[in-house]
């Protein structure tokens, strides 16, 4: 047996998804059948890619190299399939970015749609990701583009400016703070937080600041989006941090107060991301170019 596209598809599924009964449901294949061909990988290249235990499946250090020059492969063959069908649909371009949630709600939409009005030709195709895991995707070539957060990523990266967005508070109108114009984040500590998913660039940033004032995060629940965000604020049970462009927008529909956060790392730095700018497909490069005029 030599390794084949779907083999090293499945490799990947199970990697990203921790458990083959997760990755057998992602890929709708058999557990059993996914088991087989990774022992049959394992076995053709002779050597061990996986390590399994009753918390799921990791990656040996061959089996994170395989990962990388999998998802490249992959994607080299789907650039073959992408270029063979501009004959046919017109299609000619293929562009896979990711982003965080700040950026998808506040810039993107508008952004990606006046691109493809000028580019028609070109798919493009956005996933929401955290910000750590933007930076890990475009070094592993499963993202060309990335726009995250500005802060430590440990990785090798050209970095092109983006927007520049502004946290701010939200409360219910009845909270106690809910008069104030302003606040400092120590005088928020003592209340409950509504806070977003475990990772994200907020909760990560107001964890460090808690911290750095030795005081407590009181997250009293925690949601996967600003719009969900915004509701349990607005049903009273704690208030949050978000960006201003998004907290204003919903304000228009809840019941919320917006006070402005008096600290200097309130304002926060988006960046474009990539691996090699020259090396991109010509798509990836005219998008790069059009986010940066956009930049503000």
């Amino acid at each position: 047996m030599g390794l084949d596209p779907v083999s090293l598809k499945l490799f990947i599924s199970v990697l990203e998804e921790g458990t083959i009964a997760a990755a057998a449901e992602r890929e709708h294949i058999a557990a059993a059948a996914i088991s087989k061909r990774l022992s049959e990988i394992e076995v053709l290249l002779g050597t061990q890619l996986l390590m399994r235990s009753n918390k799921g499946i990791t990656a040996t250090a061959a089996g994170l190299a395989l990962l990388t020059m999998a998802r490249r492969v992959l994607h080299e063959l789907d650039d073959i399939t992408f270029q063979m069908q501009e004959y046919s649909s017109g299609v000619r371009g293929h562009v896979r970015i990711f982003a965080n949630i700040s950026a998808i709600t506040q810039f993107l939409p508008a952004e990606i749609k006046s691109f493809l009005e000028l580019y028609p030709q070109v798919n493009v195709h956005l996933e929401e990701k955290i910000s750590t895991f933007i930076t890990k995707a475009v070094v592993e070539n499963s993202a060309d583009i990335g726009i995250f957060t500005m802060g430590p990523h440990g990785h090798e990266l050209e970095i092109f400016p983006y927007h520049e967005d502004e946290l701010v508070l939200i409360t219910p109108a009845d909270h106690p703070m809910g008069g104030q114009t302003s606040a400092t984040l120590s005088q928020t500590l003592k209340f409950d937080y509504v806070g977003l998913h475990t990772g994200s660039a907020i909760n990560r940033l107001l964890l460090q600041k808690a911290g750095d004032l030795d005081l407590p995060l009181k997250l009293r629940i925690q949601v996967t989006s600003y719009d969900a965000l915004c509701l349990m604020v607005n049903s009273g049970l704690g208030i949050a941090l978000l960006p201003a462009m998004v907290a204003y927008h919903h304000q228009k529909n809840l019941n919320i107060r917006i006070l402005a956060l008096n600290e200097s790392w309130a304002r926060r730095e988006l960046k474009i991301c990539v691996r090699s700018f020259d090396a991109l497909p010509v798509a990836a490069k005219l998008l790069v170019t059009h986010l940066q005029k956009k930049a503000i």
